[in-house]
């Protein structure tokens, strides 16, 4: 088996992204699988593309991709992904798409294939806080995430995708206010392990109640 795992690359004036910070410190094999780490651009049009042609030299199993989500306290895995791109700030290629579509021919949304709650789960079972998210917001993560499970479910069928959103790292909010959450990169990098494990592990989702009620 072979994992894709991708992270951005700094963004909205960071300098690091604990993103793919964490993914380079991924062992090269979790519970047998191979894994394979990219880099990525935080930028709506070029992150798509780089993954497709990743997808297509690799011919992974699984495509997981990691993004930063500064203010999220936990690891949070996403459940969905919304054929919308709405930019607060503009990429990294000063892109800046308002109301657009991401595919005028995609389904709405798309929910991820992988095992979500069992990611969670494992996660939380080495004691590191995650939860299920539902909504992975209208920037360039929603974008991957997006496209990737379109490419999944058009182009490349049978294989799986989803998306997790990481915390800061502590370095990034020397600066920010005090109270501003933040995860250790070492710790980040444990949690993205469990959760591939199960990823590889788990064809079956488990009965874990995430639901929100608001």
């Amino acid at each position: 088996m072979k994992i894709l795992v991708t992270g951005f690359d700094p963004f909205g004036g960071e300098s690091v992204n604990p993103a793919f910070e964490a993914v380079k410190l991924l062992p090269d094999e979790i519970a047998g699988a191979e894994i394979v780490k990219l880099e990525i651009p935080t930028v709506f049009t070029k992150s798509a593309e780089v993954v497709e042609r990743a997808i297509e030299k690799e011919r992974p199993d699984i495509v997981l991709s990691i993004g930063q989500a500064g203010g999220r306290s936990c690891m949070t895995v996403e459940k969905v992904a919304i054929n919308l791109a709405e930019a607060r700030i503009p990429d990294n290629d000063g892109e800046q798409p308002i109301g657009q579509a991401l595919r005028e021919d995609g389904d709405t949304a798309y929910f991820a294939t992988v095992p979500v709650k069992a990611m969670v789960a494992n996660m939380r079972k080495h004691g590191i806080p995650a939860h299920v998210s539902y909504t992975a917001g209208t920037f360039v993560c929603n974008s991957i995430m997006y496209h990737v499970l379109y490419l999944l479910d058009r182009k490349f069928p049978g294989v799986k995708g989803g998306f997790i959103h990481v915390p800061y790292e502590s370095t990034q909010v020397v600066d920010k206010p005090n109270g501003t959450p933040f995860m250790p990169i070492d710790q980040i990098a444990k949690a993205l392990e469990y959760a591939i494990e199960a990823a590889v592990s788990q064809d079956v989702d488990v009965n874990l109640s995430a639901g929100e009620t608001h």
